[in-house]
């Protein structure tokens, strides 16, 4: 994999994937930036939340569960002292469907969490505290 990030000013970049997608990464006017894109500790959350949620959609398509819908919540605590990096994480799955049974739910979350999830498992062996729950909506 590779990327790259292009400066252009202020605290405001332009980071483009390997696969040739962009996305405008931006600070805050106290920092120097406009607010014109996701703070890069949001990206990191946002990226954790897809891989996640891409796991535990394949997880249950493939156990023919019938997902309509599937929102990741996602919610941090970051440290007071520099480096603040991320010290707990929480992913909330709101996962919906017509008959979902919760089992096929709470494997999918499971095996996303322990062994498919690069980015959990990631922060998870770098002591992140990253903890997974779900709820089940009936359509």
């Amino acid at each position: 994999m590779k990327a790259s990030v292009k400066w252009t000013d202020g605290r405001q970049f332009v980071a483009e994937s390997g696969s040739g997608h962009s996305v405008v990464i931006d600070g805050p006017p106290d920092h120097g930036g406009r607010n014109t894109g996701p703070r890069p500790m949001e990206m990191l959350l946002m990226g954790l939340g897809a891989c996640t949620s891409f796991d535990v959609l394949e997880i249950l398509e493939k156990s023919r569960a019938p997902v309509v819908d599937c929102v990741a919540t996602i919610e941090a605590e970051r440290a007071d002292s520099v480096p603040s990096v991320f010290t707990r994480i929480h992913v909330h799955f709101t996962v919906s469907g017509t008959g979902l049974k919760e089992n096929q739910v709470k494997r999918a979350v499971e095996l996303s969490a322990e062994k498919y999830c690069s980015a959990s498992i990631m922060l998870t062996k770098g002591g992140v505290d990253v903890s997974h729950s779900f709820t089940i909506v009936e359509e």
